[in-house]
C-alpha cells in the first residue's frame, strides 16, 4: 500500500479490509512512513511500514 491510498482509506466513511501478513487489521495511527495497527484477533498493536499493508482485493 502506498501513503496515497492509506490517506484515501482513512478519509472514507465506507470499511475497507486491509491486511498485514494475512491477517485483518484497523489502522490506529499513523507515523510517518509506518502506521500502529490492531488486530482483530488479538489486544497486542504494533508498528509496520505502510508499504506492507494490503487490501482484500489485491490478488482479484
Amino acid at each position: 500500500m502506498n501513503e496515497q491510498r492509506l490517506t484515501e482509506i482513512l478519509r472514507s466513511n465506507k470499511p475497507m479490509d486491509v491486511f498485514y501478513e494475512e491477517k485483518p487489521v484497523w489502522i490506529q495511527a499513523v507515523h510517518g512512513n509506518t502506521v500502529t495497527v490492531g488486530f482483530m484477533d488479538s489486544s497486542t498493536p504494533k508498528d509496520v511500514f505502510i508499504e506492507d499493508l494490503y487490501e482484500n482485493d489485491l490478488y482479484d
